[in-house]
């Protein structure tokens, strides 16, 4: 009984819990379907009340012309309200279109203060209204502006449309309100004007104006017009001026708008008043004095993507060079900035291509991303940087410098005795009537002499300027050559520059840039940058000088100054190596290290091709061959080193003996040397002598390189097959090799032929007629290197320009092709020289640029101009000093350029 009970309640108690969640779930429901409605009549009403309120709008701007007919302020105002009220960016862009129009043709209207839509602020009931209304305006304008593209012309319309509506409410100067009577109200309208402006900086207004700008300026050719830009400009200007040029908006103005890619270059094109706008405010004097402190410079630096930091300098340095007063008196301070944001960019750029990498047309491989949209612009951006190196602004930076005159004498200049080989005589035409008119006096020789105090002003504001340029030149790797180019137009600054080296110190010289290496201070570095930049300027001088510059003209430096020099690298070099400097030096002294053996192999290598220096000059009487041959036994790394990179130091003879032991110690490690214990493995060859070459290839060719070391004995055999007398040790591969090469050196085989003149070997143009020409070039390499191998003396007289080739130099950056021309073909070498010294017209001698090529006996010129015409070669073709090193002349190699009419004639 008691459990049916407990059962009846359990069910009563679930049933009355059901029934209580069904009527919660239903009133859940009616709650829910109650909000569903709400949310979907007010959905319904507000898409109604839109389509009203637009209709309204629609209605407002459709009654006639809106240019002409004059709508009441008021009437503005509120339509103005309720389109912003329910405004959508997309849906509303016409209407918000027409709205401007209307606002601003109502300020166009004369003696109409009910029209004008200013005259509204003037309201007590709604000045706090109209000022919203006009913030919110101007932003939607921003907005719009964000999106368009100036180089379509509709949206360009837009452009102007919106940028005049900035304009005319960011300032009272175009209110008609505000004449006469209406003056005394300026003092308050701009203040609400500096209102609006404030508000706009807070949403971004500057980040909207990089926008527009890089969109109509990061391009080939600009889509901003005159009109459109100089607002724009006006624009950016304004908040700057107002806040008399505080540090966050200048901050902003340097990040936002001086970092447009060649905007300076733009200004000066298209709106040169703008120009005068900058230089009546000074901000080129601000913006220096501004990014001067490190931690400012540091800031905005990082802000800006690599590309845009680059950007920055460019319009920094064009700013510089048109504002010659202001960059004279805040050149150290324009400097320093300049290496900052060198210094930042440098940074990122990497030695070669990773996956880390990302390719930059100025800087290299780039460690950043790299905003490819301003690729089009970067051959404007080049054209500021080159301001850097131009001569107005080296005359200024160095203005300390090249202000001093260099002492003089009034002998006349002696022309040098050395000895000159047959290939490098030149024509001396005019020669000295041309050197007299230059200079009636000859300057002394300059050598080091010391005197003046390294932690002097001058000292100090040299330094940091050259430090400037080595940081450009390691820094803008893709334009490397146009900034030592620069650098070396100005006949007087190298020298200067080199008078000025021989000064600093008590002694002048080596001993202070020695001393420098091993005091880890930032003078020493600066010091040391000089040098670096001396060093590489020098050597790129030198290198696109041609003989007649250098030996007889003495362009920059006279022959005994390049003696002097080049005395004072061998010992420098030769310091760095033996004293172990080299061995754990850092990426800045190896670059230092790099720069000054660079210039000085430069030096040596034209020393070799033509005599200027004294006999001995380059070796190093403090320097045992004893002491140099135990060092290296012991494997001490700084002989090692002092054979890898200055082998001249050392007598000639020296090094013969020096080799000579190398291959018997490597010969005895090999076993190819016989002893009482042990015989030498023998290659033996059976060679006929009327097939003596192809025998020899055939046989030698697939020798392992340690059985090409070792002995190799030769059976010489007549046409019948019967051995001929005659091994003994030796002397008969000697005869062998002997005949074998000068087999293969015989022009008539078509391997090698032989330039005009001296007849001096090099590979022939049209050795491929052979099928096996690249494996029989292999063989007479093998040859060659047995017969040094085993000290035989072999007559081969190689050209010069090939023996280059052969040891590499063709890859190096200073490499010219045009100082390897006379050992390849002297006449022609001096065509081209006498034309680059033309004193007329160069075009009245209707020249063309064409080659010729033998093959097999028949000549063929070939254009080379595309389509077989002729080129014309004016004045501006002329080869400029700057330009010595021309890419058209540079690209001589085995073919035999000639200069003629229509290209059938030689010179």
């Amino acid at each position: 009984m008691f459990a049916a009970n407990q059962i009846s309640k359990a069910q009563f108690l679930d049933k009355a819990r059901q029934a209580r969640e069904e009527r919660k779930g239903q009133k859940e429901r009616e709650r829910a379907a109650i909000q569903i409605q709400a949310l979907i009549r007010r959905f319904l009403y507000r898409c109604q009340l839109q389509r009203e309120i637009r209709q309204e709008v629609d209605d407002f701007f459709e009654v006639g012309d809106s240019a002409v007919i004059k709508r009441n302020a008021l009437s503005v105002f509120k339509i103005a309200r309720r389109l912003l009220f329910i405004f959508n960016i997309k849906q509303d862009k016409v209407r918000f279109e027409k709205l401007c129009r209307c606002i601003l043709n109502s300020m166009d209207f004369e003696n109409e203060p009910k029209v004008w839509y200013v005259s509204l602020a003037l309201s007590k009931d709604l000045t706090l209204l109209w000022i919203k209304q006009v913030k919110d305006i101007l932003w939607l304008s921003c907005e719009y502006l964000k999106q368009l593209k100036p180089d379509i012309l509709q949206e360009y319309k837009l452009v102007t449309l919106y940028l005049t509506m900035l304009v005319t409410f960011t300032e009272t100067s175009t209110w008609k309100i505000l004449r006469g009577k209406g003056e005394t109200l300026r003092p308050a309208m701009n203040h609400i004007c500096a209102n609006i402006m404030g508000h706009l900086n807070q949403k971004g207004f500057y980040s909207v104006l990089q926008i527009l700008l890089t969109n109509g300026l990061a391009r080939s050719r600009p889509s901003l017009s005159k009109g459109t830009l100089t607002a724009v400009f006006s624009l950016a200007l304004r908040p700057v001026v107002a806040a008399s040029f505080s540090d966050n908006l200048l901050r902003s103005f340097l990040i936002h708008i001086m970092s447009v890619p060649a905007i300076v270059s733009h200004l000066a094109t298209l709106t040169p008043e703008r120009l005068s706008v900058i230089e009546s405010h000074d901000l080129l004097r601000k913006f220096i004095i501004f990014m001067s402190h490190e931690e400012q410079c540091r800031d905005v630096c990082s802000c800006l993507e690599g590309s845009h930091t680059l950007c920055l300098l460019g319009n920094l340095i064009d700013l510089g060079n048109m504002t010659e007063k202001a960059l004279e008196e805040e050149t150290n301070n324009f400097v320093s900035v300049l290496i900052h944001m060198l210094g930042y960019c440098q940074r990122y750029v990497s030695q070669k291509k990773s996956n880390l990498t990302h390719w930059h047309p100025v800087l290299g491989w780039f460690s950043q991303t790299v905003d490819y949209g301003l690729n089009e612009s970067m051959p404007l951006l080049t054209k500021q940087l080159q301001h850097l190196w131009g001569v107005h602004m080296i005359r200024i930076l160095f203005s300390d410098i090249l202000s001093k005159k260099l002492p003089e004498n009034q002998e006349m200049p002696h022309t040098s005795t050395h000895n000159t080989s047959p290939q490098n005589s030149l024509p001396m035409k005019n020669l000295f009537k041309r050197a007299f008119q230059k200079s009636a006096s000859v300057r002394n020789i300059l050598k080091p002499i010391g005197g003046k105090r390294v932690d002097s002003v001058e000292v100090q504001k040299v330094c940091s300027i050259c430090v400037l340029y080595q940081t450009a030149l390691t820094t803008l790797t893709q334009i490397r050559l146009q900034i030592l180019t620069g650098l070396t137009h100005l006949d007087d600054l190298l020298p200067k520059l080199w008078a000025f080296i021989c000064e600093l110190g008590p002694q002048g010289g080596l001993k202070l840039f020695i001393e420098c290496l091993s005091n880890d201070t930032e003078e020493s570095q600066r010091l040391l940058a000089m040098l670096m930049l001396f060093c590489d300027c020098s050597r790129h001088l030198i290198t696109i000088l041609d003989d007649i510059e250098v030996y007889e003209e003495q362009i920059s430096f006279k022959l005994e100054e390049l003696v002097t020099i080049s005395s004072f690298l061998n010992s420098f070099v030769f310091k760095m190596i033996w004293d172990g400097i080299l061995e754990n030096a850092k990426a800045e002294t190896l670059e230092l290290f790099h720069s000054v053996h660079g210039w000085l192999m430069v030096l040596y290598e034209r020393d070799c091709r033509r005599r200027f220096a004294p006999d001995d000059h380059w070796l190093r009487k403090d320097l045992k061959p004893s002491v140099l041959f135990q060092e290296l036994e012991k494997d001490k790394k700084r002989a090692q080193l002092l054979l890898q990179y200055i082998p001249h130091v050392i007598p000639h003879k020296n090094r013969v003996l020096l080799f000579r032991n190398m291959v018997t110690k490597e010969k005895e490690k090999l076993g190819l040397v016989e002893t009482s214990s042990a015989s030498p493995h023998v290659t033996h060859i059976t060679i006929r002598r009327s097939r003596m070459l192809e025998d020899g290839y055939e046989q030698l060719r697939q020798l392992s390189q340690n059985a090409m070391k070792g002995v190799i004995r030769v059976k010489f055999v007549n046409d019948l097959g019967v051995d001929e007398a005659g091994i003994d040790q030796d002397g008969v591969f000697k005869e062998f090799l002997e005949e074998i090469i000068k087999k293969v050196f015989d022009p008539a085989l078509n391997l090698f032929k032989t330039t005009s003149g001296d007849e001096r070997l090099y590979p022939s143009p049209t050795s491929y007629i052979h099928e096996n020409y690249l494996q029989l070039f292999e063989f007479v390499g093998k040859m060659l290197g047995k017969a040094v191998y085993e000290g035989i003396v072999v007559d081969v007289p190689f050209a010069s320009f090939f023996l280059s080739q052969l040891l590499g130099r063709h890859h190096s950056l200073f490499y010219s092709s045009i100082d390897e021309l006379p050992s390849l073909d002297s006449e022609f070498y001096k065509n081209l020289t006498s034309i680059k010294r033309y004193d007329g017209d160069i075009s009245d001698l209707g020249l063309t640029l064409s080659y010729d090529e033998d093959v097999m006996g028949q000549l063929i010129c070939h254009e080379l101009i595309p389509g077989g015409k002729s080129m014309a070669v004016t004045n501006e073709n002329k080869l400029q000093h700057s330009e010595r090193k021309s890419p058209v002349l540079t690209a001589v190699t085995r073919e035999r350029f000639t200069y003629g009419t229509n290209g059938t004639g030689g010179y």
